[in-house]
């Protein structure tokens, strides 16, 4: 197809390796496709860094051939499923034998069999990733889309290739990548393939916590409104099987009057306006997770509502439990666990008569990560009543301002005297010993109170001038 010409120029990166792997599949006489996700890439405008092959014949065979005329010594063979990879600089290139499939009822992994092109793309988890483009000469970008992909490109729609129930059954990791894919790509999942999730969603406990967290981590790193992906897991079913804690946020009580704001989508709420100013996971999945003990710790009040008291201390609790589950690395579940038990300890320091020493602690405590607690509490600002946000926003400028102070106080206590040890000694008349550090730390508070400038003609002239008091203070 003439389009897809285009969208692979002479002078791409891509494109030279594609037209070196074409020359190497003519020489062989065997028949060779791009697949997948590379052509739904360039189709939609993004980058493409992987290349995924399908080989009608000997998958690994090409992959040998490809990595000889390349000059490539690495190639990573996995015979059980008749694929290879071959790293070339940053772009992987991985190769399969077209295939079909044949899955048993425990387990995901399948039992692999050459099959034709059509078999191949049938067994795909959904249709725009299962379009294959011609790496032939004399077929060259002729594309084979024998299940409407391109079409379901360009309408927006997330569908299986075959039945959904019998391709989510199969390989039920495919549920997930799912409703991964509809929140990268901003598509709808087709309704029948929707529904094929509740269906069969029990049957995700045949996937390793491994792969489901991979697909996890993968949705809270999508660039803008990450927030979808659990809407979607929710709404499936498939929420209260992966992450039982986030799906037990939803939901609203009210009392005589009052009620409290649905934790589960204040906490989606803050994840999105997290993620509108920081791609860091670990501060996305800390923003997913923050609330989480508000449900055990609610109460109910006569005259003050709903109360959630120690939540961020049960809380820290529940966050590294559920990062141990999860399997994520100890940076991540450290930050997490510190990041949710001081989430509320900012908005203390707005609040009047706060001594600098509470600012200090606060700082101490937090480490490094001080700046991404003040993000993590300005987006935990949801309020729909524009006066609050007005007011809550002022008091974390507030908080801004009071560690700045205290910063700015601590940095100035840290400098050395302009007026030196020796030269104390010299003007004062004094032996080496504490009366010169009580005058060094003298001259240094006077600095620290604005007194005189923190130069060392008006230290010296402080000194000169107080010279009697200091010594008599010793």
């Amino acid at each position: 197809m003439a389009f897809l010409e285009l969208l692979f120029p002479p002078d791409d990166p891509i494109t030279k390796i594609l037209s070196r792997i074409a020359k190497i599949a003519d020489r062989g006489n065997v028949r060779v496709y791009l697949v997948g996700g590379a052509i739904r890439d360039r189709i939609l405008g993004h980058k493409t860094k992987d290349i995924d092959i399908t080989v009608i014949g000997n998958g690994i065979e090409f992959a040998r051939a490809i990595a000889y005329s390349f000059r490539l010594k690495k190639v990573l063979e996995y015979p059980r499923f008749e694929t290879a990879m071959v790293p070339y600089h940053d772009i992987i290139i991985e190769v399969a034998t077209a295939r079909s499939e044949q899955y048993l009822n425990n387990s995901r992994k399948p039992s692999v069999s050459q099959g034709t092109l059509y078999e191949d793309l049938a067994r795909r988890d959904f249709t725009v990733n299962a379009m294959a483009m011609s790496l032939n000469e004399e077929s060259m970008y002729e594309l084979s889309d024998h299940f409407q992909g391109l079409h379901d490109l360009d309408a927006g729609i997330i569908r299986t290739p075959l039945d959904p129930v019998v391709t989510f059954s199969e390989d039920p990791l495919r549920m997930l990548r799912a409703i991964r894919f509809s929140t990268q790509l901003g598509f709808k999942i087709e309704d029948e393939t929707f529904r094929a999730i509740g269906k069969v969603k029990d049957r995700m406990e045949i996937i390793s916590q491994e792969r489901i967290t991979e697909e996890l981590t993968k949705i809270l790193k999508v660039p803008h409104k990450p927030s979808r992906a659990f809407y979607l897991m929710k709404d499936s079913g498939l929420l209260e099987i992966i992450l039982p804690e986030i799906a037990n946020l939803d939901g609203m009580d009210q009392k005589n009057g009052y009620h409290h704001k649905d934790v589960f989508n204040h906490s989606l709420q803050v994840l999105d306006n997290i993620a509108e100013v920081t791609n860091k996971f670990e501060m996305r999945f800390t923003a997913l997770v923050h609330d989480i003990a508000k449900p055990k710790t609610k109460k109910y009040i006569d005259g003050k509502g709903w109360t959630f008291y120690g939540h961020e201390e049960l809380g820290a609790r529940m966050v590294r439990r559920l990062a141990r589950r999860l399997k994520m690395s100890n940076k991540v579940m450290d930050y997490a666990e510190k990041m949710t038990r001081l989430h509320l300890r900012p908005i203390a320091i707005a609040e009047e008569g706060v001594t600098d020493s509470a600012v200090r602690r606060l700082c101490v405590d937090t480490g490094e990560h001080i700046e991404d607690l003040i993000i993590l509490c300005r987006a935990d600002i949801t309020s729909k009543n524009p006066r609050k946000v007005a007011e809550y926003t002022a008091n974390f400028d507030r908080v801004v301002d009071k560690i700045t102070e205290v910063g700015e106080k601590d940095r100035l206590r840290a400098f050395q005297s302009p007026v030196r040890g020796d030269e104390i000694m010299k003007l004062c008349n004094l032996e080496p010993g504490p009366s010169v550090g009580h005058i060094k730390n003298a001259i240094e508070e006077a600095i620290l109170s604005g007194e005189i400038p923190n130069t060392y003609d008006a230290a010296k002239l402080y000194l000169e001038s107080h010279k009697d008091q200091l010594l008599s203070e010793i």
